[in-house]
């Protein structure tokens, strides 16, 4: 869901708007302050990184051979923990064979010390977005929705404001972040975070807060990241299939993809449900790390409210990339992508609809989103020949820097 802007515009929180260091997400650079060095996640990383490098890489299948090497991935999470201070970091990684090896390091909880899961469930957050494009575009498939319709042919007069009129933003600009919407997160979480992480919001609010602030361009002038835009594609798809959100996203992708781990929280759910590392947050520069596992996902409904693991997230893009959940024409729809400038941390990224590119330093490039929320960054990329990876921490960066070691962890164990 929201995203630690820059560091990743992909997700959900971290807005430009965000220009508080209190909110956790930055300003200009969408960074997080650095964790306290001496911190419990530093204090206990080593030895909980290195029992489950054997436990959790090889015994998960996965191989040396013509692939990825266990211990450069076991290497990476590692120093995720060590240097970078995140209190646990997880892993899950596909073969081109089709194998998949499972990882973890570092801390489940800051105080009892207990090892972190792996493949536990972990919110996550702007990812969402692509399972919400997904089911827009099996819409489009089956005649019910047009890309370049207006909004408004579909939710007629929702979308009215200084410089909004969604008579003139069509599905297409919405789903690819060109429609001009103004973003709504700073507003909502301008008085601070941890007050409001346990209230309830229902979309229209999330909107209506948006709609107070003018456009930030007009539609299709360019691109810039808002989770107001997947708040209406959720209010698009529910009006259409007269059905709630939550429901069309599990019939219709979670089910489909037989993703056994993936879930939207009920109404009012604010517990992770199975296994699960908590999450963690601080609030100031200098502030401790702050459990907030429990959590109201209300906040970012369709911009990101979905719980899941690493391996399920994997196992989406996997089929969503191979051809399972989209005919070709909306697939190729999906991967038409236009410049999005501060989409990822080294600003190289393109994005089409719901979908991004994740440039790599062996050539070529994945298809990826990424998502962060108070408590979790997910980060992961599938490459067509069949690879992918998928890797989450369960704190935001920071800083610049931590969100680009992050990246390089994914770019790593896709290369190596």
């Amino acid at each position: 869901m929201f995203h630690p802007q820059q560091s990743w515009r992909l997700s959900l929180f971290a807005r430009r708007r965000l220009a508080t260091a209190a909110i956790a997400v930055s300003v200009a650079s969408g960074l997080l302050v650095a964790t306290p060095a001496g911190s419990a996640a530093t204090a206990t990383a080593g030895a909980t990184a290195a029992t489950i490098d054997t436990a959790a890489g090889m015994q998960a299948g996965a191989g040396r051979a013509g692939g990825v090497r266990p211990g450069v991935v076991q290497a990476e999470l590692n120093a995720l923990v060590r240097d970078e201070e995140f209190p646990a970091a997880l892993a899950a990684v596909r073969q081109r064979d089709g194998r998949v090896g499972n990882y973890a390091a570092g801390v489940a909880d800051l105080t009892t010390e207990a090892k972190a899961p792996v493949d536990g469930k972990v919110r996550m957050a702007s990812n969402t977005k692509t399972y919400v494009a997904t089911v827009v575009l099996q819409l489009v498939g089956e005649g019910k929705v047009a890309l370049d319709a207006p909004i408004d042919k579909y939710l007629p007069n929702l979308l009215r404001g200084e410089g909004i009129d969604g008579r003139n933003i069509t599905v297409r600009q919405v789903l690819q972040h060109t429609s001009g919407l103004p973003e709504y997160t700073g507003l909502l979480f301008s008085g601070g975070v941890l007050k409001n992480l346990h209230r309830h919001y229902e979309p229209h609010e999330l909107l209506n807060v948006a709609l107070t602030q003018k456009a930030d361009f007009a539609p299709g002038d360019r691109w810039n990241y808002s989770n107001t835009n997947y708040v209406v594609a959720g209010l698009l798809v529910q009006k259409v299939t007269g059905r709630p959100l939550g429901e069309e996203i599990t019939k219709r992708v979670i089910e489909r993809a037989r993703l056994r781990n993936t879930y939207w929280p009920a109404v009012g759910e604010q517990k992770i449900r199975g296994r699960h590392p908590r999450g963690y947050y601080a609030e100031s520069s200098d502030g401790p790390l702050v459990d907030v596992t429990e959590l109201d996902p209300s906040m970012a409904w369709a911009a990101g409210a979905l719980v899941s693991t690493p391996s399920d997230l994997l196992k989406f893009f996997t089929a969503l990339i191979g051809g399972k959940l989209l005919k070709p024409e909306q697939l190729a729809q999906m991967m038409t992508t236009v410049e999005a400038p501060g989409a990822n941390a080294t600003g190289d990224a393109r994005y089409g609809l719901g979908l991004a590119t994740f440039p790599l330093t062996c050539g070529g490039f994945a298809w990826t989103h990424g998502g962060d929320i108070f408590g979790y960054e997910t980060r992961n990329a599938v490459t067509t020949d069949g690879r992918g990876a998928a890797i989450a921490v369960t704190a935001l960066p920071r800083s610049l820097p931590q969100a680009k070691r992050v990246e390089k962890a994914l770019d790593t164990t896709l290369c190596r």
